[in-house]
């Protein structure tokens, strides 16, 4: 199973680009299995990143908890609706299995068919004379099923009931058994008998199989081909041919068509309640179009693999990917706070370090391994640096992530600084994007003193759009709040020009009386020199929240 390196909700540049260059040195180490993955597409300015560094954007996955597709066996043994009870009995045997999916002519699935259906097939109706002697089929698989030959085939492909008789009685009372039945039907099944065959091809039989290994005779033959008498030759005796005429039924009758299937996409926990309501013991995965993906028991339901994952640019599993808390975190890279409710059942790695930016790093994960990272992975990681640092401006900004800047910029032929102009000219959130999709664009959620709220943050030059566009800003805000269930809503907006921001807030709790910053107006606020939601922001409403001495 692969290992997934995630960020976190929502993510920023950094994130991306911190999963993108971990996934990458994870693969040239010791996970060659590690896939970069997102919660979310990049946003402008990451996109700009990914396309002059030629690199793909990580793989959206919303959900990391188990899909029907992660324990579906996708080879399966299956059965065609055209087959008979001789093919697939033989097949089922061979494989040890119980159920079969069968599939129509186009390759698509039909249903299922159970060994209890197929043996009902055969001996069904065995107290009804015409029902038991009655086989649905084509004189085609007749023949096949007893390894016989045709000395005379009429229609052999034709599928039709034929119900078989056994001429092993005089002559007399056969003829009078024969006349029971419409002759069109019936299939006669004789050894070397010319008084039995004679009646037969006279009344225009269906069919007359010859057992035991013996032939027509010509003048019969000619007989059989005036009235239009199939003649197939049997190798074996007629009780042996008899009973292999019976189980060359078609299976049609015995396929359960009203089974139930499963997409691939349906999460293991909500089919586990499906089908615990239900006796049938296999379940086909299919696809939209109707074609056999795999098949699931209920026991594979019971213990299914737990993905694997690695958190990136945070620890929290309120950032998380939806699931998270159902998979196994086996790493952990992170610049920010310890917090939330992470937990694991065995010791994993966990880097958590004082710096500016996660794809700092990650570019110590290669610089002490030994490893140089390509040019495309080295502009990335130097793009998460300084979209984080605010191109090491940010008072987040570390000794570390200078050093870290200085060696990546050795091997990528693009001028840094001139990189992070162009950067940051790209992607006004608030030129380009809604209200809503501003709010959502790097959001975080906490949890503070017994208040649950989220921090959003956005770079700008300069404020002039956010003042066009300040009132729908907090219309989102509390739209957001009320959608996720929080106390309130926080949009830090930074001018990279200044550095210095903007708070808006989706309302106003008695704690931010004591904020120690301009109130511009109501719900908002100047706080110069503020840029770090996590080194400043967050520990300014913390601080606010706490309802203690020092607050």
């Amino acid at each position: 199973m692969s290992v997934l390196v995630f960020g976190h909700k929502n993510p920023d540049t950094d994130a991306i680009c911190a999963a993108i260059g971990y996934a990458d040195y994870l693969q040239r180490t010791y996970r060659p299995d590690a896939i970069a993955a997102c919660c979310g597409p990049p946003n402008l300015r990451t996109e700009f990143v990914l396309k002059r560094c030629g690199l793909s954007a990580p793989k959206i996955i919303m959900d990391v908890r188990p899909e029907i597709s992660n324990v579906c066996r996708g080879t399966t043994i299956t059965a065609r609706e055209d087959e008979v009870f001789f093919e697939v009995f033989e097949r089922m045997e061979q494989h040890g299995l119980g159920t079969l999916p069968v599939l129509g002519k186009d390759g698509k699935f039909v249903g299922l068919l159970s060994l209890l259906d197929l043996l009902k097939l055969v001996f069904m109706g065995d107290s009804d004379p015409v029902r038991s002697r009655q086989v649905i089929s084509n004189l085609g698989k007749v023949c096949q099923m007893i390894g016989g030959t045709f000395q005379h085939a009429v229609d052999p492909e034709k599928n039709s009931p034929m119900i078989v008789t056994v001429g092993a009685m005089s002559a007399g009372g056969f003829t009078t058994r024969l006349a029971k039945f419409p002759a069109e039907q019936l299939i006669v099944v004789s050894g070397d008998r010319p008084t039995i065959q004679l009646p037969a091809l006279e009344m225009g039989v269906r069919a007359l199989v010859v057992s035991g290994g013996f032939k027509l005779s010509s003048g019969l033959l000619q007989l059989a081909r005036s009235n239009n008498v199939t003649v197939i030759n049997s190798p074996y005796d007629t009780a042996t041919t008899t009973m292999r005429i019976k189980s060359s039924r078609l299976i049609n009758d015995a396929i359960d068509r009203n089974c139930v299937t499963l997409p691939p996409q349906a999460l293991i926990d909500d089919v586990r309640r499906l089908v615990d309501r239900y006796e049938q013991r296999l379940f086909p995965v299919l696809n939209d179009d109707r074609e056999l993906v795999g098949v699931v028991s209920k026991s594979d339901l019971i213990n299914p693999p737990r993905p694997q994952i690695i958190l990136v640019d945070h620890n929290e599993l309120g950032q998380a990917v939806n699931g998270a808390e159902e998979a196994d975190i086996v790493e952990v890279l992170d610049h920010h706070r310890l917090g939330g409710s992470l937990k694991s059942t065995q010791p994993i790695r966990f880097v958590n370090e004082p710096v500016g930016s996660t794809c700092t790093l990650v570019a110590k994960q290669y610089r002490g391994a030994g490893l140089e990272p390509t040019s495309a992975i080295a502009l990335c990681l130097a793009s998460g640096i300084i979209s984080d640092t605010l191109n090491l401006r940010s008072p987040t900004a570390t000794e570390v992530d200078r050093e870290i800047l200085r060696w990546l910029q050795t091997f990528t032929p693009f001028d840094l600084d001139e990189h992070a102009q162009e950067f940051f000219a790209i992607g006004s959130a608030l030129r380009s994007r809604a209200a809503d999709d501003v709010i959502r664009e790097d959001c975080k959620e906490f949890r503070e003193h017994g208040q649950k709220f989220s921090i959003s943050q956005i770079e700008e030059i300069g404020f002039e759009l956010f003042w066009t566009r300040h009132e729908e800003l907090t219309q989102a805000l509390s739209a957001h709040c009320k959608q996720r269930g929080l106390d309130f809503s926080a949009l830090l907006v930074t001018d990279i020009m200044s550095n210095g921001s903007l708070l808006l807030l989706s309302e106003e709790l008695e704690a931010w009386q004591r904020i120690n910053y301009p109130r511009l107006q109501k719900q908002m606020y100047q706080l110069d020199g503020v840029v770090s939601r996590k080194k400043q922001l967050l520990p300014l409403i913390s601080r606010l929240l706490d309802p203690g001495p020092s607050a």
